[in-house]
């Protein structure tokens, strides 16, 4: 006796044209021919060694085999196509856990977070932020914001949003911005500048974006996070190095200023979500960030 199931492309078609008692209609439902129903359920019959329709006038009707085999396949596709509308609804109605850096988070992203929960509602949005080493395979998380370079790797689908740009900031509070603020960009050779133990290279990779001589700068005060980096420079206590999207509104509003510009780095701002996990829900807030990168 033949112990293996029969190709799952046949019952499928057996199932169809059972229930619907109807080659053609089966046809139709599935989207092929009637040839092509008719070729598997041959197939079907050959693998079982039973007739599983007999003519009936110029129709055909069900055998004794027939309908038994209706029955229990009728119940499996009805359970199946059951559990996957569950699967579907289940993952639906899930929030997006989103993982980025508590300084983008914080700096970036809660000041849109309002419009982006009324244009896509149906994302429910859950953030979980950190200023440690992400990991975007991490299990619970569905996608990942961050600055990263590639290559990106194999088991990740990434969504290239916007090159980052990093330049120095400083606020009109500091009290050598009269002197600086107008002044080349080789005046902060001599300034103390303000940086973080995050991302250490930031401010030796602008001074050779700008042919200047990294071994001279001159570091002041330290911090930890980004985030406290650049609420320092806000207070006036010095110039800062910042990713250029973290300080756009700080710059519109004057809390900031740029007077050297940003120079482009290798990293990309990109939305990262493992493939094994990938929904549309990611697809579509790429496309919301990418349109709200641009504005």
């Amino acid at each position: 006796m033949n112990q293996q199931l029969p190709p799952l492309n046949a019952l499928r078609a057996f199932e169809a044209a059972a229930r619907l008692n109807s080659i053609s209609l089966a046809a139709d439902e599935l989207h092929v021919t009637h040839g092509a129903v008719s070729r598997q359920v041959r197939v079907l019959e050959e693998h079982l060694g039973v007739a599983l329709f007999s003519k009936d006038g110029r129709g055909l009707k069900l055998t004794d085999s027939g309908i038994r085999l209706r029955d229990v396949s009728g119940d499996v596709f009805n359970r199946l196509r059951s559990t996957c509308a569950e699967l579907q609804q289940g993952q639906a109605d899930a929030p997006f856990v989103l993982a980025c850096p508590g300084s983008l988070l914080a700096r970036w992203f809660i000041p849109r977070l309002d419009r982006l929960n009324r244009e896509l509602p149906e994302l429910r949005l859950q953030l979980s932020a950190s200023e440690g080493e992400l990991d975007p395979r991490r299990s619970g998380v569905d996608a990942t914001l961050w600055f990263a370079e590639p290559p990106w790797p194999a088991d990740m689908q990434v969504f290239e949003l916007a090159a980052e740009r990093i330049g120095p900031v400083l606020s009109p509070r500091y009290a050598h911005f009269a002197a600086l603020h107008q002044a080349p960009a080789a005046a902060l050779l001599s300034e103390p500048l303000l940086h973080t133990s995050s991302r250490p290279q930031a401010w030796p990779s602008w001074a050779g974006s700008n042919a200047l001589d990294a071994s001279t700068l001159k570091l002041g005060q330290g911090f930890e996070h980004l985030y406290y980096l650049l609420e320092a420079a806000a207070a006036g206590l010095g110039v800062a190095i910042a990713p250029q999207q973290l300080v756009a509104d700080d710059l519109t509003a004057g809390r900031l200023v740029a007077p050297w510009g940003f120079v482009e780095t290798a990293a990309r701002l990109a939305l990262w979500v493992p493939a094994r996990r990938l929904d549309k829900r990611a697809q579509r807030l790429a496309e919301w960030l990418r349109c709200e990168l641009d504005r």
